[in-house]
């Protein structure tokens, strides 16, 4: 369930920030704060060449992971030998284009991963569901994590699968369409305030709804709510856009985006009903380019993108 570590893309140098101050310049050469160690990414591997097989291919990983990873960390991996404490525990997609490792940088030891389809969270329940019920409670009652993330993505295949459900249709798949329906309401609320949206516009407002149907059935497993009530438990939203390579994340109870930092390729005001609100407040071409100019996106908005 959990991510692996070597599944990484090609590497990208950064592209340099356009707005850096020219008084960095100028001070460059005084000692700067230390930051966290975040291990680069290990060489490319050609897994899709015909002549690799999943032998060679995963024992090549490996190799690269030990080479550039592993034997550069031996006091983390030391560390690690005696047990785990994560600080969080992630909800994410089985989308093989969504790696929360590689997307955030995420650390051996850092987060408690379950990865399901639609990175979906089903109510509490005793009689069904205990994969996901005993992950929850391992990571809250045992490992004592201090946030729970979940996070939806860009063109999840889950979320088009619930989109597309209907009454008198059966069911497509043995377990896709039962499990999906975990996000039923959120189906029939995007359909409800959303009705007008085009089938992909609706998707990807139900990829942020299903999420906080997620966040509210977690607030059904009594060790959740007991440490929400102690205040000792937070509980974030998440979407990953792997299309314009966008981030966001909510507070589903104050309502209020998080991330002061995000990239966004639009501009909301959520005020507790995202759905509603996503096609009403967004602000067309309005400072899209200052924004991604102030994150150091020097390049232009996506050809297809609607806001350009």
């Amino acid at each position: 369930m959990g991510a692996c570590c070597c599944c990484f893309p090609v590497y990208k140098p950064a592209r340099e920030n356009p707005m850096r101050s020219t008084r960095e310049s100028l001070i460059q050469h005084k000692p700067r704060p230390t930051t966290p160690y975040h291990p680069p990414p290990p060489p490319f591997i050609t897994y899709t060449d015909k002549g690799m097989n999943a032998v060679e291919r995963f024992k090549t990983g490996f190799e690269n992971f030990r080479n550039t990873i592993y034997d550069k960390r031996p006091e983390l991996f030391e560390r690690l030998k005696t047990g785990q404490s994560p600080k969080y525990m992630v909800f994410s997609c089985a989308d093989s284009r969504v790696c929360p490792t590689l997307t955030f940088g995420l650390q051996p030891g850092e987060a408690f991963t379950v990865r399901n389809i639609a990175s979906m969270v089903p109510a509490y329940d005793k009689r069904g569901q205990c994969s996901i019920g005993s992950a929850i409670e391992y990571a809250v009652v045992v490992l004592k994590v201090e946030c729970i993330i979940v996070i939806g993505h860009s063109c999840c295949g889950g979320i088009k699968e619930l989109l597309s459900l209907k009454e008198d249709r059966p069911n497509t798949f043995h377990f896709v369409d039962d499990w999906v329906k975990i996000g039923l309401a959120a189906k029939k609320k995007v359909e409800r305030e959303n009705m007008l949206l085009p089938f992909d516009d609706q998707c990807t407002v139900l990829e942020k709804e299903a999420v906080n149907v997620s966040l509210r059935n977690l607030q059904s497993y009594p060790f959740v709510k007991e440490r929400l009530q102690k205040g000792t438990l937070k509980l974030l939203g998440a979407r990953y856009d792997f299309v314009y390579g966008s981030f966001e994340m909510w507070d589903l109870r104050s309502g209020r985006l998080t991330s002061s930092a995000r990239l966004m390729s639009m501009k909301l005001e959520w005020k507790g009903t995202l759905s509603s609100t996503y096609i009403h407040t967004v602000s067309r071409k309005l400072d899209l380019r200052h924004r991604h100019a102030w994150h150091g996106l020097n390049h232009d908005l996506h050809p297809h993108s609607p806001w350009a």
